[in-house]
């Protein structure tokens, strides 16, 4: 009983982690379906729906779906949902990264943002892009340890909104409900560095790498 309240433990906390940013995504995309009033904060997206429409959902899917790679008993006992599910979770995440930064390129900053948050965007959505590709070249060549560890990074930098809510939650609280400039760059990029430090806490603890998640495709 203890080993399956171990197994769900980290899956259901990255559930949760998808939670908040998934419930911002749904009233997005109900104010594109609806006739909500234009603002400067939302004319982007009537603008130009596509990305987002594409990326809303298909990052709730990958966040979803690709918690429950995180349970390593989970995945033995379902070997084939695992080699299904990372057929799924690969181009899932592949349409995460590239409509982040497709959204990113072709969208006017958002009220608050600047140069630096753009910039961060495109870092850390290369990122992202870039270890899944590699995931799959790794898996390709049948190097499991390796594609686990960098399907790990790309899930933690997917999971990038998730913690921005919770490096943003002391601004809220103690100041404004918008921040913009420098604090907004340093929330937002230490949502990502939070995630990426902690996957590589993952990747590198001794006793945790024979059970490194990978997802496999082939």
């Amino acid at each position: 009983m203890k080993t399956l309240r171990k197994d769900w433990l980290v899956p259901s906390a990255l559930v949760a982690l998808t939670i908040v940013p998934a419930l911002g995504g749904a009233a997005r995309l109900a104010q594109l379906a609806g006739d909500a009033t234009i603002t400067p904060e939302n004319a982007r997206f009537f603008e130009a729906p596509l990305p987002v429409v594409l990326h809303i959902p298909v990052a709730i899917l990958y966040g979803m779906l690709g918690a429950f790679q995180f349970s390593a008993g989970f995945r033995r006992r379902h070997r084939g949902w695992h080699r299904a599910a990372g057929r799924v979770l690969v181009p899932a995440g592949l349409i995460v990264a590239l409509t982040g930064l497709w959204m990113t390129l072709s969208y006017p900053f958002a009220p608050g943002d600047g140069q630096l948050v753009y910039a961060e965007r495109l870092v850390f959505g290369s990122a992202m892009l870039l270890s899944i590709i590699l995931g799959v070249d790794a898996i390709r060549r049948r190097s499991f340890t390796e594609h686990g560890e960098w399907m790990t990074r790309a899930y933690a930098i997917g999971m990038g909104a998730g913690t921005q809510v919770f490096t943003h939650l002391p601004w809220f609280v103690l100041v404004d409900l918008k921040p913009d400039g420098l604090p907004r760059a340093i929330m937002m990029g230490l949502g990502w560095v939070i995630n990426i430090a902690i996957a590589e806490w993952i990747i590198r603890r001794p006793a945790r790498r024979p059970k490194m998640v990978h997802v496999t495709v082939s």
